[in-house]
């Protein structure tokens, strides 16, 4: 599948832009189930839709998610990050009793920390390389 699209408000705008996103339950607390991930899954990839951007890979263990999106040069990606949160907390919690009861004194799913890192293309020292090449004039 090519992930590269024109951008829609930008006719000269072609873009391929990956986010690995890592969201950690607060406290780090093991409480997720493979039912729990496979609901998060499906919350989240609602919500990049919500966004226009789409959700490449999801995975995750008993207390961190991992996320590949593709995203827009519209999308900030901070604020994708704070819906992803934001809804999948409140709606695992509304659906799982147990991960409500579990957070009842923070009322909050995730760390307020997360870890997004841009990944795809070529390595940086290519890049790099690549820049330092060009023929400058003189």
């Amino acid at each position: 599948m090519n992930t590269t699209r024109a951008h829609p408000n930008a006719r000269a705008c072609v873009f391929a832009l990956h986010a690995h996103l890592v969201f950690v339950t607060k406290f780090r607390h093991e409480v997720f189930t493979d039912t729990h991930l496979n609901r998060m899954e499906e919350i989240m990839r609602d919500v990049c839709a919500d966004f226009e951007t789409e959700l490449r890979e999801f995975n995750g263990g008993n207390n961190h998610v991992h996320l590949l999106v593709n995203f827009p040069p519209k999308i900030a990606p901070s604020k994708l990050v704070n819906s992803l949160k934001g809804v999948s907390s409140r709606r695992m919690r509304q659906e799982f009793p147990e991960l409500a009861r579990h957070y009842y004194r923070a009322n909050k799913l995730w760390s307020g920390s997360y870890f997004a890192g841009s990944v795809g293309g070529a390595p940086i020292s290519v890049l790099h390389q690549y820049i330092e090449q060009q023929n400058r004039p003189g």
